[in-house]
């Protein structure tokens, strides 16, 4: 009964590694079918081009196992705690992608500096604080899910759908698992706009803010006037 959601969660993996987000096996998509409690994920440390939707691996919201041969990615706790964080969420991506992830390890946000950052994100995109050594110790990849619920203390996860764990890398989410890859593909090309304009003038001069939300609000909520409408 879950062939389509594996399906899906396949499908975006393989969009991950097309976009060249993800490097040998670095990262993982998953989505979640809240009706029946199921979380679809890649499984861990199996290669992109050779995975099929029989390898992903189906695990309930405590994280146990419900089908596969294969053991879910490392990452699975994680995702299980951004699922938790906000029912609109459907389908979350983790990457290491170059120019997120050096932001990452700079323990730096992303600064809201042009419209192209605006029409996907609506302000700075944020960072996690570091973990502790007892963070680390600990269940360390179901704290990172903690580190990251701090940050949505501070932010409408439909209108900021991405956050960089420090010194770590990113994750985004969206309404289904197709949106969360979309998001990436977004969070990487503003770092690295973003990454270039700093080496140009070393400016973090934020964008005017009325131009941020009308770039943001052009494409997102009821009055947007962006694409095609029915």
């Amino acid at each position: 009964m879950f062939e389509s959601l594996k399906e899906q969660v396949c499908a975006a993996n393989k969009a991950l590694a097309a976009h060249g987000l993800v490097t040998i096996t670095f990262g993982n998509a998953s989505a979640c079918d809240r009706e029946n409690g199921i979380i679809a994920i890649k499984p861990s440390g199996v290669d992109y081009d050779a995975l099929q939707p029989r390898h992903i691996v189906l695990v309930d919201f405590a994280g146990c196992k419900v089908e596969g041969d294969l053991n879910p990615s490392s990452d699975t706790p994680t995702h299980l705690a951004i699922y938790r964080l906000s029912g609109t969420i459907g389908g979350v991506t983790h990457t290491h992608s170059s120019f997120a992830t050096m932001f990452a390890q700079a323990k730096l946000g992303i600064p809201c500096l042009g419209t192209t950052h605006a029409d996907h994100f609506n302000g700075d995109v944020p960072v996690t604080r570091p973990l502790t050594k007892a963070e680390i110790a600990g269940e360390y990849e179901k704290n990172i899910g903690a580190v990251l619920g701090e940050c949505f203390r501070e932010l409408d996860p439909a209108a900021m759908p991405g956050v960089l764990v420090a010194c770590h890398g990113p994750f985004t989410w969206g309404r289904d698992v197709a949106e969360a890859v979309e998001n990436a593909v977004a969070l990487e090309e503003i770092a690295k706009t973003t990454f270039g304009t700093l080496l140009l003038n070393g400016s973090t001069a934020a964008i005017p803010e009325d131009l941020r939300r009308r770039h943001f609000f052009r494409k997102h909520g009821d009055d947007a006037t962006y694409g095609q409408r029915s």
